[in-house]
């Protein structure tokens, strides 16, 4: 029987040569050119390093002739000493050499004799694996990407939640996960190629619709994945789901058809989950499920039917505080950048439980909208604030010189006839409809055009003036945006906080200002913190200003105060 014998590999090579060599001066050069590799003989006079010998496949690697000048040399010397000083006979490392565009990768070995022969010297050896670990690189790329969208996949997506939450910084991060409704009828209605072409039309939406540093994946056939951090806590998700959702709102053209897209969404916080961080992933998907249910954006709670229970407590307990009075107002004022004199008051309703516990309108205004209690809470708001501006021109002897700001919910203008309520308003407190801002939102406008077009006009006819809050997270209609009697556009937030420091933001601001002023509407930035965020904002244009660095929201004898003392 015959026997064969591998033919050994080149670092099996470099150790016998290494193991084999006296390392007198000199001695290592004859054994230098039998290696296929890039050898050296190093050595550390105390001084520097200094090459005994180098072989050909060394120099050919660019690793130069002079250790002195060595790359080797300049980037190993550390390493290198640490070995010489140190009772090891041979050491292997990864290095990886040259610019990202060309890095090569080596494995490198050190090795010497363990005798006292060896003294301040050794064997390097280099063994080139940029071509195995290019392919390894490639093949996994491959498999991390969704061939049909350049996007990660599931198990690419999966990757980049693991690479960057963590348990110290899960806190900032949320995972949002997209379902297309009704895309399993484009496919079998139209073929596998227009449903190709509209997945594609779909992650270019999406990609639109996020930040730069936000990662967009494709899960599978009709659900897309989104990994955001959180600049400004959990309502960010809530910003980036309505932005998602008015990228997906105009129809995609298919053919000789229009398609419209309609989306689940399922959010899950970082700050939610104990777990893993793919438990994010999961409890998104889980979350989606429930937004297929309900119609709206889903955010998953671990104690889902808890909160269940705590809403239906507080519908009856808001019903009960509308009609007793125990909601107030507070009022936050808005200045003019340019001069710094406040013009008006936005009115925000603030509700202390029978317990004693002050909820945020995060919480009671969102049961508020479920359950239709919108309604009459927003009659009581609209009434509170005529109330209050009527009491402040009583107390300075005639106009006090400020309007005051009051939201209008979608829910409200669709089921109330608001003009009529304004009006009713007005007319009970004795105030001109001109010192009213009513602001709407770009959702409340999408629900029914022609209405709410009908609504804002009268509204303008009574002398209010009409501003768009939240503006860019919504739809963002340009059509409409030309054709309705809107006064004034508020600049959101989530543009605004910490938008020095972010160009993306700026740029975002300043479209927005263009807008404004070529369509001749006035601004407001919410969110302004500091005076340096409020001289930029001005100097780009920005007509008015919100936010702490005036004032936090205010009960209505402390604003009044506030008015007097700040406007003279």
């Amino acid at each position: 029987m015959a026997f064969t014998r591998d033919k050994p590999k080149d670092s099996d090579v470099a150790l016998r040569a290494a193991q084999a060599l006296a390392f007198g001066p000199g001695a290592g050069a004859l054994f230098l050119d039998l290696l296929p590799v890039p050898a050296a003989i190093v050595e550390w006079n105390g001084k520097s390093f200094v090459f005994d010998a180098v072989n050909r496949p060394f120099r050919l690697a660019g690793l130069g002739t002079v250790a002195t000048e060595s790359p080797l040399v300049r980037l190993l010397g550390p390493q290198l000493r640490r070995f010489l000083e140190s009772t090891e006979t041979h050491s292997e490392i990864a290095w990886q050499f040259g610019e990202e565009v060309d890095c090569r990768y080596f494995r490198v070995m050190f090795a010497r004799r363990a005798d006292k022969r060896a003294g301040n010297r050794c064997m390097v050896t280099l063994i080139d694996q940029t071509a195995e670990l290019r392919t390894e690189h490639s093949l996994r790329r491959e498999m991390m990407t969704d061939s049909l969208t350049g996007l990660p996949n599931r198990a690419g997506f999966s990757d980049e939640v693991e690479a960057a939450v963590t348990p110290e910084n899960r806190g900032d991060y949320a995972v949002l996960v997209v379902n297309l409704d009704r895309f399993s009828r484009v496919n079998a209605c139209m073929g596998g190629l227009a449903g190709d072409e509209l997945l594609i039309s779909v992650a270019r939406r999406l990609k639109g619709a996020l930040r730069g540093r936000d990662i967009l994946a494709r899960m599978n056939g009709d659900e897309f994945g989104v990994l955001l951090m959180l600049d400004d806590g959990p309502d960010d998700a809530l910003h980036v789901a309505k932005r998602i959702q008015a990228a997906l709102a105009n129809p995609f053209r298919l053919s000789d058809f229009e398609i419209r897209v309609d989306c689940a969404i399922g959010i899950a916080l970082g700050a939610d989950n104990d777990g893993d961080p793919e438990d994010l992933v999961r409890n998104a998907q889980f979350a989606v499920k429930r937004s297929k249910q309900s119609g709206r954006t889903e955010t998953y709670q671990t104690r889902t039917f808890d909160i269940a229970r705590e809403q239906f407590g507080m519908e009856t307990e808001l019903r009960r505080a509308i009609e007793t009075g125990a909601l107030t107002l507070s009022f936050q004022p808005i200045c003019e950048l340019a001069s710094g004199r406040i013009t008006s008051f936005e009115a925000l309703a603030r509700w202390t439980n029978e317990n004693d516990i002050k909820l945020s309108p995060n919480d009671f205004i969102p049961v508020a909208e479920e359950t239709g209690l919108i309604v009459p809470l927003g009659r009581w708001a609209m009434d509170e604030a005529a109330k209050t501006i009527a009491e402040w021109d009583k107390r300075s002897g005639g106009d006090c010189g400020v309007r005051v700001a009051v939201n209008l919910s979608a829910i409200q203008l669709q089921r109330d006839q608001v003009p009529t309520m304004v009006s009713q308003a007005l007319d009970r407190h004795g105030i001109d409809g001109t010192r009213l801002t009513l602001e709407l939102t770009e959702s409340a406008i999408v629900t029914d055009p022609d209405r709410i077009a009908q609504t804002m006009k009268a509204l303008k006819d009574l002398g209010a003036t009409l501003a768009m809050d939240d503006f860019g997270t919504g739809y963002s209609n340009l059509a409409y945006l030309q054709k309705l009697p809107i006064d004034l556009l508020k600049i959101d937030r989530s543009f605004v906080s910490g938008m020095l420091a972010d160009r993306d933001k700026i740029a975002i601001v300043r479209a927005i200002l263009s807008l404004a002023q070529a369509l001749g509407m006035q601004t407001t930035a919410e969110g302004i913190e500091t005076n340096e965020l409020s001289q930029t904002l001005a100097a780009l244009g920005c007509t008015y200003g919100q936010g702490f660095l005036y004032a936090r929201p205010l009960e209505a004898d402390d604003a009044y105060r506030y008015l007097t003392e700040h406007n003279g």
